[in-house]
């Protein structure tokens, strides 16, 4: 049975992401949009037809200092400000890649970034603070200050929800917003909103890990093939290159990987066995047979999950079990709730810790930390946005 027929006696996941890369020239930017469009559209069109809808299609550019290179900083706000529009008119999520890809990158471009962050609604950006070569400790101090920034000049501090500070993570992952490329562009990859299967298969399998691990395989593999062969259809009539699936079950809303942890365990999230649960989550999308790009993990974004948010907000879990957590998964501290009074100080060793984790186990994982201003520990947070749901603030300790 192939795989797009196999996928019928299952409930589809939603496509959560088909990612195009491109290497803008700004004399000719919006004729490449309009070709990558042209592919991006073939694609959901073609996951419709199998019976997969896709939730949002993205571009993603060079490097934010590479594409704004020889602008001054209001011509360059200019011109990301008319990307921004594009985006809204075509219907894309854009992202401007990593500020600063270095530790010896001019971290100038992480200032202009921070303006950027705090007035432009839809721009995803970045900085890598670990790679191969070891810990980026400037930027990490860089990645603090933008964020302190970010949140007390943004509306609702929501900026910083479109920023990641990211750790050995590879270029041409398809998740937002720490996708990036240092290439040629014309290539894309994808991802799917597979916390639904999860649960769907933790539902049935109940604790039994093996059990679990054999069937989500399975599951995942499914759709997976399904990705594969629609990216290299496509990358076969248009030119592009497609480089893979990003098996990783991206939760939003109720398709909440929160929730199909809490099936596994019998409990709530945050309490034994929770870090079993991603162990066997991790290694069943380890084990899919398809070109893996990205994190090809486990997310557990706090406030973009409808249970995490819950279980947040009840105090079943934190910042350091979130850590321990992806010492057996990723993606790190994703969507991560901070009081107003959070410190720079404080917010570098936070992704200290993220980047310290990573670069020793050498695993992508991505910080995004989100202080609110004007809001302190027993606060709840007043984020108005279609992907986050609001929860309590804890202490910053």
């Amino acid at each position: 049975m192939c795989a797009a027929h196999a996928a019928s006696d299952t409930i589809n996941p939603k496509v959560r992401t088909i990612t195009a890369f491109l290497r803008l020239d700004r004399s000719k930017y919006e004729a490449q949009i309009d070709d990558a469009m042209r592919v991006l559209n073939a694609a959901k069109a073609e996951f419709a037809r199998r019976g997969y809808e896709t939730q949002t299609v993205r571009i993603v550019t060079q490097p934010f200092a590479e594409l704004v290179k020889g602008l001054s900083d209001t011509e360059a706000i200019s011109f990301l400000r008319a990307l921004d529009d594009l985006s809204q008119k075509d219907g894309f999520m854009p992202n401007v890649g990593p500020a600063m890809l270095h530790d010896n990158d001019d971290p100038a471009a992480m200032r202009l970034l921070a303006q950027v962050l705090s007035t432009l609604p839809h721009l995803n950006a970045s900085a890598i603070i670990a790679d191969d070569e070891g810990i980026h400790w400037k930027t990490i101090r860089e990645s603090a200050k933008l964020v302190r920034y970010v949140a007390d000049h943004s509306v609702h501090s929501q900026g910083t929800f479109l920023f990641a500070a990211t750790a050995m993570l590879k270029p041409l992952g398809p998740f937002y917003p720490g996708a990036y490329h240092t290439g040629a562009g014309k290539k894309f990859s994808l991802g799917f909103e597979g916390a639904s299967v999860v649960q769907q298969v933790f539902g049935s399998t109940r604790g039994d890990f093996d059990a679990s691990v054999s069937e989500l395989t399975r599951q995942l593999t499914i759709h997976a093939r399904v990705g594969e062969e629609v990216g290299n259809a496509l990358a076969a009539s248009s030119g592009w290159e497609f480089v893979g699936v990003d098996p990783t079950p991206a939760p939003l809303g109720d398709a909440s990987i929160g929730d199909a942890i809490e099936q596994y365990t019998g409990s709530t999230f945050g309490s034994n066995g929770t870090m079993t649960a991603a162990l066997a989550i991790t290694t069943a999308v380890k084990a899919v047979k398809v070109k893996q790009v990205g994190y090809s993990g486990l997310m557990l974004p706090v406030m973009e999950d409808k249970r995490l948010a819950q279980r947040w907000a009840e105090n079943t879990y934190e910042i350091d079990s979130l850590l321990a957590y992806s010492s057996v998964c990723g993606t790190g501290l994703d969507t991560v709730p901070l009081p107003g009074d959070v410190s720079e100080e404080r917010l570098a060793k936070i992704f200290s810790d993220v980047a310290s984790l990573a670069w020793k186990w050498h695993k992508p994982l991505t910080a995004r930390l989100q202080p609110v201003t004007n809001k302190r520990a027993g606060d709840k947070t007043d984020f108005d946005s279609q992907y986050l749901f609001n929860t309590t603030l804890h202490s910053a300790h």
